[in-house]
């Protein structure tokens, strides 16, 4: 597939500003992820449904208007408090899931990739979330028993039957990515990134390239760099923020295709996760927070 043109963001007074994956469907850039809502090792209901509730509903009033979640995130639980929390949805309001990781207990996720059950985890979400479309449909893991161009290609059925808007990769490299691009229009791919791991800087540098939507996945951590006496604490302090902003406002500032999705069960740290977009880096203090961790 040829690249999708320039990339397509606004700067804006929402978070982080605006993107629109597949060019034509805009969200603010940093997002919420819904995974950690559920119970412990992302398995069965959370200890505390009403406030998983409340943080759905306050990440909507704080502006934010993406949301990524999965079918395996409970499994099903995920989908079904977003539904309840937040249906019916707010026009302007993206929910991206995924299928393709099957759960067989608390921490376990095994890849399954037949276009048999793709097709049934996306007849499912629909049902789950309340919707007739999914906007952002994501291939959760490449399944390595199913040819990649049949994982795809189920997917891109669906979307010719009018189910998905833009379909998504997660966890893949860019030969994989570019293989996909063959079959299907890829709009965003999710892979592990963030300002210690970025084992997936060549994928994000081919999805900048590409105008192709890049969404870091456990996107706050900061490990040993945040320690008391740290240059990141120090640097937080200074800019009168925590380190988790710092960290998260770097990711916004690396390049213009990043859609951070921190998640949490907290509404206090929802509220601090999105207060990060209003942080403006100098150049300066991007390339010391850079160099930090690298």
């Amino acid at each position: 597939m040829s690249k999708q043109g320039a990339i397509h963001v606004t700067n804006s007074a929402t978070p982080g500003g605006i993107f629109r994956i597949g060019g034509d469907l805009p969200v603010h850039r940093l997002g919420y992820g819904a995974m950690q809502l559920t119970g412990d090792g992302v398995w069965g209901e959370p200890a505390d449904r009403d406030g998983a509730l409340a943080v759905l509903r306050r990440t909507v009033e704080l502006g934010v208007n993406f949301i990524d979640t999965a079918d395996s995130y409970g499994p099903n639980v995920s989908e079904e408090l977003i539904r309840e929390a937040l249906h019916p949805y707010p026009d302007d309001l993206v929910i991206a899931t995924k299928a393709g990781l099957t759960r067989t207990g608390p921490g376990q996720w095994i890849p399954v990739g037949r276009p048999a059950y793709l097709r049934q985890q996306l007849e499912l979400s629909l049902r789950k979330l309340g919707v007739d479309r999914i906007d952002l449909f994501q291939l959760h893991r490449v399944d390595p028993e199913v040819p990649l161009a049949d994982q795809v290609g189920e997917l891109k059925l669906l979307q010719q039957e009018g189910k998905i808007r833009h379909i998504g990769l997660s966890q893949v490299g860019v030969a994989q990515l570019a293989e996909a691009s063959q079959t299907a229009e890829i709009a965003t791919v999710q892979n592990l990134y963030n300002l210690t791991d970025r084992s997936s800087e060549d994928v994000l540098d081919y999805a900048t390239e590409h105008g192709i939507g890049f969404i870091p996945w456990f996107p706050i951590a900061t490990g040993e760099l945040a320690k008391p006496g740290s240059v990141l604490e120090q640097a937080a302090k200074d800019h009168g923020s925590t380190p988790a902003q710092l960290a998260l406002a770097w990711l916004l500032r690396r390049s213009p295709v990043v859609l951070p999705i921190p998640g949490t069960r907290s509404v206090a740290h929802l509220e601090e996760n999105v207060a990060a977009a209003q942080i403006d880096l100098t150049d300066a203090e991007f390339e010391a927070l850079s160099a930090l961790g690298s």
